[in-house]
């Protein structure tokens, strides 16, 4: 007699999402032919998060997207709840889908008695629940290792050089780091686009003072070329605009600034605008609302290489071959 017994249940992917951009769920919704799974969710006056499933989601292969936006803390607490909720429902198996890794700046101590604030995000998504993370472009690929189970990092390099190698082909090009930490990602550019050279901004930071950057000069051959900036995200466009700056004052024919992660804080809008760069281009990780773009901007939607991730977790294949095996 063979021990144990033959299950009738089959898996299911179920998709489901916060308050914070559900434009971006509702595409990524799309390529996967699925429906959101509804729920409840809304504020207590006090300002506490209530959400409740509407569908029976036990032994669901559940993916919980979430991006994070101001107000991030809401937004990121809001995802943790969804996560304990599921798990307190029977869901078989959590991938919290993060397209925006919150506080993913605060990697690592810069001085003495600071925290540790992605490592701590890490274990808070541990401790709700949640078996995986899929993320998009962290601020360092290193971050991968506070989270402890799989962590899915996906690239929008090829969905932004694919933008970048159409738009402006025949040009002269020269790949840009706003700082000398980022040139390994700028030869990667540099290779996609078929060995363009590269260049970098040597500049200075004040820890004590955040969002400031100076600027102290362009090292590469930027003369007469046009000037691709590429960067994880553009907050406060300080560094960006800055860097445009610089590099039109050097000589560059025109400047393109390029960035995953939009967050767009502050007087980023007014910068951009003002900054005489030919063309800002993000994707749409985090939700860009109508009074933030201009002409200038162009939003490419990052949800078919989300839902491909997705579907690839789901089958248990590979997230790597989405990138041709180099993620």
């Amino acid at each position: 007699m063979v021990s144990g017994k033959p299950g009738i249940a089959k898996r299911q992917l179920i998709l489901l999402s916060g308050r914070a951009h559900p434009e971006l769920a509702e595409a990524v919704a799309k390529h996967l032919g699925v429906a959101i799974t509804p729920q409840a969710a809304y504020d207590f006056a006090n300002g506490e998060i209530f959400v409740r499933f509407e569908e029976s989601v036990r032994g669901a292969d559940a993916f919980v997207m979430q991006s994070h936006s101001a107000p991030v803390n809401d937004w990121l607490m809001e995802q943790l709840l969804m996560v304990d909720a599921l798990k307190r429902a029977s869901a078989k198996r959590i991938t919290a889908v993060v397209p925006s890794y919150p506080y993913a700046r605060q990697d690592r101590k810069y001085a003495g008695r600071e925290p540790v604030s992605a490592r701590l995000v890490a274990d808070m998504f541990r401790t709700a629940g949640a078996d995986r993370i899929v993320t998009v472009d962290l601020h360092t690929a290193q971050a991968q290792g506070f989270f402890d189970g799989p962590v899915d990092h996906l690239h929008a390099m090829w969905l932004l050089c694919d933008h970048v190698g159409s738009r402006y082909r025949g040009e002269d090009l020269t790949i840009v780091s706003p700082d000398a930490g980022r040139t390994r990602l700028a030869e990667k550019w540099a290779d996609l686009l078929g060995g363009c050279p590269i260049a970098f901004i040597h500049k200075t930071r004040d820890p004590l003072r955040p969002n400031e950057v100076l600027a102290n000069r362009v090292v590469g051959d930027v003369e007469g070329r046009t000037c691709v900036v590429v960067d994880d995200m553009i907050d406060t466009a300080l560094t960006s605009t800055t860097a445009a700056r610089q590099l039109l004052e050097q000589g560059a024919k025109d400047v393109v600034l390029v960035a995953t992660h939009g967050v767009l804080s502050g007087d980023a809008h007014d910068r951009l605008v003002a900054s005489k760069a030919r063309e800002v281009i993000l994707t749409d990780t985090l939700p860009i609302p109508h009074e933030k773009r201009f002409p200038g901007l162009t939003v490419l939607s990052i949800a078919p290489l989300l839902a491909r991730a997705i579907q690839e977790v789901f089958e248990d294949g590979s997230v790597t071959s989405l990138f041709d095996g180099n993620a």
